[in-house]
């Protein structure tokens, strides 16, 4: 029996080595007005943006850069969005890591809609999305979010009172994802491995997920499997293009399964911790991705109705596994494992590094949720999943 479920419409997908060429022309289709919002130097620095401008001038399209750095807050937003209100743009497009693309995606919002984004984020405005947006195209830079296919934005106001919340509608949604894994190749070692995590961390998620269906656990399923070998190069620095376009594929996937079946304690504790310090995501993430795991895993064995969380840990493990007709909880045993090795290939830095203290615990998990994760823990146990990666 395959129970009722909704899966929210995807953008038009370009995938391929070399696909950023055909930029230009997909832009063209729009209009001949278009914002480009940017991240770091490194997409200029490559030669990459260069080369850009001069094909879109040679389709005659006209064009601002605008840059976002770091994680898109609510006044980079209102800035670019109050600078181009009166202008006729025909398209945005965004170009860079995950945060560069929410970044652009808000703005892209934005320009249909009075007020400051903040006025519209979950659980901060007051006012609901309007569902309106001027055509947006979404080209990472990295392999790690997958926002290049979900319909929310994060915008974060990093501080004692921070918050890093979601601008979100289904019609946010990019309407042209052009995913090129040849630009992922200029990335720092570091932030590769931190992304990989990331989009590992979503896909094991979103499988777990009780808001789970037989569509997403297939995608998940399938992206996991092509990491199998990719994931330890990858995060190791010895990758090859096939790894690339491996992760490129595991992120973008990842962002169709989150937006579809929702994550869990990982990602609910990454949207806490993330406003409160300046932290980036893919540390979070990567930090957490055993830890979080483990105590989940500890958790399902102490629960009667677990039989379908225990199943797909034992499925994971079977994934990551040489060994043949084992037990279910062998295979169970044998993921954690793997995640622990990752962590510690990886080494993400700890919680404490960018000022996670004891004494933030118990208000980061009064502040997180894991409504999605496969059993429901409890505050003392989220604390020992924050405790254990803190580094004190």
């Amino acid at each position: 029996m395959i129970n009722p479920f909704k899966f929210i419409p995807l953008p038009r997908i370009v995938f391929g080595r070399g696909k950023i060429e055909e930029l230009p022309q997909l832009l063209s289709e729009y209009g001949f007005e278009v914002l480009l919002i940017l991240g770091s130097e490194s997409f200029s620095k490559t030669g990459h943006l260069g080369s850009l401008q001069e094909a879109l001038a040679d389709c005659g399209t006209s064009f601002y850069v605008e840059q976002i750095s770091g994680e898109p807050s609510p006044e980079a937003v209102d800035t670019i969005v109050s600078k181009y209100r009166q202008h006729n743009l025909a398209a945005v497009a965004a170009v860079g890591g995950g945060s560069v693309l929410d970044g652009g995606k808000a703005v892209s919002a934005m320009l249909c809609a009075p007020g400051s984004v903040t006025d519209y984020l979950e659980g901060v405005g007051s006012k609901n999305p309007i569902g309106k947006k001027i055509p947006f195209l979404a080209v990472p830079t990295t392999a790690g979010t997958g926002s290049e296919v979900t319909c929310n934005a994060v915008i974060s106001e990093v501080g004692r009172n921070g918050f890093k919340k979601s601008l979100r509608h289904e019609k946010y949604m990019p309407d042209i994802a052009v995913i090129d894994p040849a630009l992922t190749l200029d990335c720092p070692q570091t932030l590769t491995s931190n992304c990989a995590m990331d989009a590992f961390s979503q896909l094991v998620e979103s499988y777990l997920s009780t808001k789970a269906s037989p569509m997403t656990d297939d995608l998940a399923l399938g992206a996991v499997r092509r990491l199998k070998q990719s994931l330890w190069r990858i995060c190791n620095g010895d990758s090859s293009m096939e790894d690339r376009e491996n992760m490129s594929y595991g992120a973008c996937i990842s962002g169709i399964t989150l937006a579809n079946a929702g994550l869990g304690v990982i990602h609910g504790f990454a949207s806490t911790i993330g406003g409160l310090f300046p932290i980036p995501h893919g540390v979070v993430c990567g930090t957490l991705l055993a830890a979080g795991n483990g105590a989940t895993l500890r958790k399902l064995r102490k629960t009667a109705d677990s039989s379908v969380g225990l199943g797909k840990y034992a499925e994971l493990g079977r994934i990551f596994s040489d060994k043949e007709r084992a037990s279910e909880s062998y295979y169970q045993d044998s993921f954690i494992r793997m995640l622990e090795e990752v962590t510690e290939e990886v080494r993400p830095d700890p919680l404490g590094k960018y000022g996670v203290g004891s004494a933030d615990l118990e208000r980061i998990v009064s502040q997180s949720g894991c409504k999605n994760n496969p059993v429901q823990l409890e505050p003392e146990e989220m604390i020992e999943i924050l405790a254990a990666r803190l580094g004190e």
